[in-house]
């Protein structure tokens, strides 16, 4: 293996490899969410976070890293971002749990649902999972109908069975439920009309991002709604990433479409547990319990589900995009870390084997060797050369509003100082520069 030597390298790792050897003994998997396992990151790497300030976070040994992901794209103004703290500690000193509703998710729910301007009720949880089966069960129980439609190409949408089922990770799932799920090829509207001819009356709704993988074709969305909608079938748009990337609040605004439900997560709340699904009233409503006689749908019911720190972090929040440009920020950043790698890229003669994609909020790297395939090695070794120059990079750059001009900078010049050790790795093998072994797909068969 060869080193590079460099100004601020990072090497001690020393509490980490203390606290991976420690975890997985107490945590299945050593974390909450699978996309933080260890199988995720370089075995060079931080293995936890002690804390973070603006766009930085901290391990603990002490490393200092700018945080390109923002805590899986949860964060869109920064950690410990000053203003949504101070509202939280506003909302803890009144109590944060109650027995009967607090005044707060009144406030919130005719906000955020003013914000939407589609929808009319809404409905709190903690997780976006959660949402997202509360989306597809009231589908169905309006529906009258069975199947779900989910485009194949698009990663998550929830770890309940509905979706885990029609991935590769279906062990404990039974195959009548792994049925019950049909896919699609995403924004491809004749791959949609063959999978209702197939299946027809039977669909009870697509859930889709909005958008993920391309650029969509022009009238996409509207088309695709208006498809379903012909079919019987309601259309939920998860917005759990665009929201409050794409457009503010999303992409349903963005492209002026009327999705019959919308969920939403991540960044709504600034890192805060703050989700909820929004939806047209004669679809929500059979989640209530004001139509006398009629037959109850338990949608969701969560003890947490109205906390009311995390709400007042999503009023926060509002209070912040509206009161800063922080969309157009974060976007601005987000095309500077695209134009800046772009160029950096093609000057090394490696855009073919480090390749931009995906959009100036969510702007992902592809790594390929010569023959073009995908390839997990090259993309773990990036990843450890660039957590040694203190960027802490997972393959996508999620800017929030801490993110400035000087950090896009910084994790330039750190993969600038990389590519003499890539462009090696691809003549000689990633294996004689990588420390342990390759980052693993999530969604896989086998460990």
């Amino acid at each position: 293996m060869e080193i590079q030597a460099h100004k601020n390298m990072i090497t001690n790792f020393k509490k980490s490899d203390e606290y991976r050897a420690r975890i997985h003994d107490l945590i299945p998997g050593g974390a909450h969410t699978y996309s933080k396992g260890d199988d995720q990151f370089p075995i060079l790497s931080p293995a936890a976070i002690t804390h973070g300030d603006g766009c930085f976070v901290f391990d603990p040994d002490g490393n200092k890293y700018i945080e390109c992901l923002s805590g899986l794209a949860s964060v869109s103004l920064g950690h410990a971002y000053k203003p949504v703290v101070d509202r939280v500690v506003q909302e803890l000193y009144k109590g944060n749990n109650f027995s009967r509703p607090a005044t707060i998710e009144m406030e919130v729910a005719e906000r955020f649902l003013n914000l939407v301007g589609i929808h009319d009720m809404i409905k709190f949880s903690k997780n976006g999972s959660v949402v997202t089966t509360a989306a597809v069960k009231i589908a169905r129980a309006y529906t009258g109908r069975k199947l779900i439609a989910r485009p194949i190409d698009h990663p998550f949408y929830s770890y309940d069975d509905w979706f885990i089922g029609s991935t590769d990770v279906k062990s404990g799932i039974p195959s009548d439920i792994q049925a019950l799920t049909v896919t699609y090829t995403s924004d491809n509207m004749d791959s949609l009309r063959e999978l209702f001819d197939k299946y027809p009356n039977q669909i009870a709704c697509v859930i889709s991002e909005p958008e993920k993988m391309n650029v969509l074709p022009h009238n996409y969305l509207k088309d695709a709604i208006d498809l379903a909608h012909k079919n019987g079938t309601l259309w939920i748009m998860d917005e759990m990433i665009t929201g409050y990337k794409t457009a503010y609040p999303g992409s349903l605004k963005k492209y002026g479409v009327e999705p019959d439900m919308a969920t939403w997560g991540k960044g709504i709340a600034n890192g805060f547990s703050f989700c909820c699904l929004t939806g047209k009233k004669e679809v929500m409503e059979l989640g209530g319990i004001r139509k006398k006689g009629a037959e109850k749908l338990f949608l969701v019911s969560t003890t947490h589900g109205g906390e009311t720190c995390s709400i007042g972090a999503a009023l926060a929040t509002m209070d912040e995009f509206e009161k800063h440009n922080v969309l157009a920020h974060n976007q601005a950043m987000g095309q500077l870390f695209i134009d800046k790698t772009k160029a950096l890229f093609a000057e090394h003669k490696l855009e073919n084997n480090l390749r931009n994609l995906q959009f100036n909020w969510h702007a992902s790297i592809g790594y390929f060797d010569n023959e073009g395939n995908n390839n997990f090695g090259l993309r773990t070794l990036f990843h450890q050369e660039l957590i040694k120059r203190g960027i802490l990079f997972q393959g996508i750059f999620c800017p929030n509003y801490s993110h400035k001009e000087e950090h896009v900078n910084a994790i330039v010049e750190a993969m600038s100082d990389s590519l003499p050790i890539m462009k090696k790795a691809l003549d000689q093998g990633y294996e004689k520069f990588l420390v342990g072994e390759p980052i693993k797909p999530v969604f896989r068969k086998i460990i």
